[in-house]
């Protein structure tokens, strides 16, 4: 993408409230953040084979948090976490993008 497009994205930091698997799923977890909005915001993350839930709560991540909703499994999703993807002896890995807790919902990442 272009300087311009990737600009327009809106890189947060967010806190987790919660997080939950999705029932009916085996690759879905469901995230209740705090965006620093002061108004919950819900995020589903297809990385329940890399994650627990209880090993993410309480964490500060970096989410996309300017793009159109979209429903998965029924459940509106409200942005994207930001993760990193490599290859390891063959195996996919993945690792959220894990920041620091003195980091406050809401700062913008740039």
């Amino acid at each position: 993408v272009d300087f311009e497009t990737f600009s327009r994205s809106d890189l947060r930091a967010v806190k987790v409230k919660d997080c939950q698997p999705v029932k009916k799923s085996d690759k879905l977890l469901r995230f209740i953040l705090d965006d620093g909005t002061g108004t919950d915001r819900q995020i589903l993350s297809g990385i329940a084979k890399w994650y627990k839930p209880e090993e993410l709560a309480g964490k500060t991540l970096a989410a996309i948090v300017n793009l159109p909703p979209r429903k998965m499994m029924g459940l509106e999703s409200c942005g994207m976490l930001i993760s990193a993807v490599h290859t390891e002896q063959g195996e996919e890995k993945l690792n959220l993008l894990i920041l620091n807790d003195a980091i406050p919902a809401g700062a913008k990442l740039c």
